[in-house]
């Protein structure tokens, strides 16, 4: 694989700039952890699903409140129809009605709970955009690590055919060995150094998609404080099973969602009952002052909000059957995760039961038959294609074991919540 000028370009500048700021500040060092916390309080989608919580609990305090009485208020004088010998003297008439709205218990008992379960919604939601970017950290930064190791090794095997290219070009000037060797030599490493030099630059991909997804928070020169060889820790499959039913953000926001339709259904249904508002006039003349009280009722006898009604439920016969299929697919979500688990884990223990250090003995070998002159140098960079090929076969095995990990604790929502202030 060839690299172009401008991949060699870029990465120089980017070696540059790198090196400048470790030179300009102590290198910071972070556990998966606190990666999880500088993200869940950097990240601007976070932020915004918690100013959605923020709201919801505005509506409730709107869901709430009473309904304002109205006020009526009108004067204006006597007009004369007849004489003043007649009639007498004109006068001012003034009016001021009071109407206040008694609104229904149940109605307003109903729209508060729906009001409610909307909070339970939203927070619901905050746990789940939460939950999905602690696990995308856990992953990045895991990638980071796995990037890192790839680099070194291709780094390795660059300094290990580099050093044979000079033992042939030695040989070659002594006359013991041909010239073609030598050139089969130098092809395989520039081979090698184009693959070393790729992997760098995915090693600053990587470390810029980390530094994304905590806004800019982390400082450039950061490193990560962990191993693809940490141990997992997970609980008994039962336990996992059950916790990710109960817990999982997106179950338990189609839950809220369900009960704030049902309510909603209670909302409409309620609405059918008569609506009454309490009346009170106070009435002045010349001659006269009078206090009237009233009521104003408004009854459904031709439209009894059948079509809301049915909205309602079928909306909520809906955001039912999301739930159900939404709580299935979770659970195989999560068997495959554990499927995936468990692949990793029989793929790690096999790489490190001693097919590693056998093909590490192989080299070995065959670089001193090498030398000696017993094997070809063709044979030799078949075993190190073969270790190299093991060896990234063995990183991505563990890479794939933590992301696996990440996945489950993603649909258990399992992330430092109490680092994250609220």
């Amino acid at each position: 694989m060839r690299i172009s000028p401008f991949w060699y370009s870029l990465l120089g500048i980017s070696f540059i700039f790198t090196s400048l700021s470790v030179f300009a500040q102590p290198t910071a060092k972070f556990t998966i952890e606190e990666l999880q916390r500088l993200g869940l309080q950097a990240n601007g989608l976070v932020q915004a699903a918690r100013s959605q919580i923020e709201m919801a609990k505005a509506g409730v305090v709107a869901a709430s409140a009473f309904l304002n009485p109205e006020v009526t208020v009108t004067a204006g004088p006597d007009s004369n129809r007849y004489s003043l010998a007649v009639t007498g003297p004109t006068s001012m008439q003034r009016s001021v009605t009071v109407s206040q709205p008694i609104e229904n218990p149940f109605m307003r008992s109903a729209r508060i709970n729906a009001s409610e379960a909307a909070v339970d919604a939203s927070r619901a939601s905050y746990d789940q955009v939460r939950a999905d970017l602690a696990a995308q950290l856990r992953i990045r930064a895991f990638e980071l690590l796995l990037r890192q190791e790839q680099a070194e090794m291709e780094q390795g095997i660059y300094e290990l055919v580099e050093d044979v290219r000079r033992r042939i070009a030695i040989n070659v000037e002594r006359g013991e060995v041909a010239r073609f060797e030598l050139i089969r030599a130098e092809t395989e490493v520039q081979s090698a150094l184009n693959r070393a030099q790729a992997a760098q630059l995915t090693v600053q991909r990587a470390r810029l998609a980390l530094m994304q997804l905590t806004a800019g928070a982390m400082p450039v020169n950061f490193e990560i404080n962990a191993s693809l060889k940490d141990p997992v820790q997970l609980p008994p499959l039962e336990v996992l099973r059950q916790e990710v039913s109960a817990v999982n953000p997106d179950v338990l926001r189609l839950q809220a969602e369900q009960e704030r339709a049902n309510e909603r259904i209670k909302q409409e249904k309620a609405a059918v009952l008569p609506q009454i508002n309490v009346l009170y006039t106070n009435y002045q003349d010349a001659q006269f002052t009078s206090n009237i009280a009233g009521a104003n009722v408004r009854i459904p006898i031709f439209y009894r909000r059948r079509g809301e009604i049915d909205t309602a439920i079928y909306d909520s016969a809906r955001i039912r059957e999301t739930l159900e299929f939404r709580r299935y697919e979770i659970s195989q979500l999560f068997e495959s995760a554990w499927q995936a688990l468990q692949i990793a884990q029989r793929r790690v223990d096999m790489f490190e039961g001693g097919l590693i250090k056998e093909a590490e003995n192989a080299v070995q070998v065959a670089q001193a038959a090498y030398r000696f002159g017993e094997r070809s140098l063709f044979e030799f960079l078949d075993t190190q294609r073969i270790l190299r090929g093991i060896l990234g076969d063995s990183l991505q095995a563990r890479f794939d074991l933590q992301a696996a990990v990440a996945e489950i604790d993603r649909l258990r929502a399992h992330y430092p919540k109490e680092l994250v202030v609220e």
